[in-house]
């Protein structure tokens, strides 16, 4: 009888070589977005190419992955800054700020997401979408209970609002910390 296989954990050094390829290509795409290609990001991580592509076989994978990981940081500001640490009904202002902040800081990732997934404003995915969808949930539940924002506002709002954000910062087409505060002008509840 053959047992079950366990997935092994990755050896140190193939964990510190994909943390290095993924922190290089990042840099390169935030200064070259979708131009970058994987022999360059090799180089630039001081590795083989025959190392890149274990990690990451295409282009594509490796953007996902960079998407991914910038999502998650995204999530855990989301959960210590907006959540934990802003005061009750200042999360969901928190949290956009920061969102635009990212996305106008960070062209060429978002430039490079949007051509590997063929979308504009792509969206996390999977897991991490559900774990942020969560935060974002719990945030805007909680600025409602501290009565600043309207009882229908809902993470659904919240994914629209990013989307727009995205867009301005992509297309250039404004000031996306006016948006902002137009969108959550909108948002505060109002007195009976």
């Amino acid at each position: 009888m053959s047992r079950p296989e366990v997935p092994r954990r990755p050896r140190a050094d193939a964990a510190r070589n994909r943390d290095r390829i993924l922190e290089t290509a990042r840099m390169l795409f935030a200064e070259r977005g979708s131009q970058v290609q994987l022999p360059e990001v090799a180089r630039a991580a001081g590795v083989g190419i025959g190392t890149v592509y274990r990690h990451f076989p295409t282009l594509a994978e490796l953007i996902d992955a960079a998407a991914e990981q910038r999502f998650d940081e995204i999530e855990s500001f989301a959960r210590t800054e907006c959540l934990e640490r802003a005061p009750a009904g200042q999360g969901l202002v928190r949290y956009l700020d920061h969102v635009g902040e990212v996305l106008s800081g960070d062209h060429g990732l978002s430039a490079a997401i949007e051509s590997a997934r063929r979308a504009p404003g792509s969206a996390p995915r999977g897991a991490t979408r559900t774990r942020l969808e969560a935060v974002i949930d719990d945030i805007v539940r909680r600025d409602r209970e501290a009565g600043t924002l309207r009882d229908d506002c809902s993470a659904a709002d919240v994914y629209l609002l990013v989307g727009a954000i995205s867009a301005t910062v992509r297309t250039g087409s404004g000031d996306w910390r006016r948006l902002v505060d137009l969108a959550l002008n909108g948002l505060r509840a109002r007195p009976v």
